[in-house]
């Protein structure tokens, strides 16, 4: 099985329904359950848009990753996004999020394993923080494919107390890998 490592960078979160999260000292991940004491916490859907079509539906997005490296990429295009500003839990950097495949664990700090379930599919509310955000978090490949940039979503299997400089250990599930896709 193959490892990959990075590190967490900033930790956020927020209790209520906005758009930014606040850096934190630190959160703490809840098993089966998500970052304590945010608004998208819970066993089942809590991103709004989700409620409206099935409040049923298990949540998905319990923790949302982010990769340093993109707040880089939109800096070199005019735009100033930090850590947390677009809804991200854990912002990271050396660890190819994007390239991960669904069901790849990832080990945070000294207990916290999480379950990668897919893409952040960017909504307009990202425009709505800076104009034209949202098109510069999109972008096609060489087959003309969508790239959703904005970040992974994820499930906490354990939990645990998550930190600005904790190691991030990724374990790949068995083959074959299965694409990330938007959840």
């Amino acid at each position: 099985m193959e490892r990959i490592q990075g590190v967490v960078t900033a930790v956020s979160r927020n209790g209520e329904h906005t758009f930014s999260k606040q850096n934190r000292s630190g959160i703490r991940l809840l098993a089966g359950f998500g970052v304590e004491g945010d608004a998208h916490a819970g066993i089942t859907v809590q991103h709004r848009s989700r409620v409206a079509q099935d409040p049923t539906q298990p949540n998905l997005r319990q923790v949302h990753l982010m990769h340093a490296e993109l707040h880089e990429e939109l800096g070199a295009k005019g735009f100033q996004v930090e850590a947390g500003q677009l809804g991200e839990n854990i912002t990271t950097r050396g660890l190819d999020l994007l390239g991960l495949p669904t069901g790849t664990k990832l080990n945070i700090g000294d207990t916290a394993v999480i379950e990668v379930t897919g893409l952040r599919n960017p909504c307009a509310q990202i425009d709505k923080f800076q104009p034209g955000l949202q098109a510069a978090v999109l972008d096609r490949d060489a087959q003309g494919e969508l790239i959703r940039k904005a970040g992974i979503m994820a499930v906490v299997l354990e939990g645990g107390d998550v930190r600005p400089g904790d190691p991030i250990r990724a374990e790949l599930p068995p083959e074959p890998h299965r694409k990330l896709e938007r959840v």
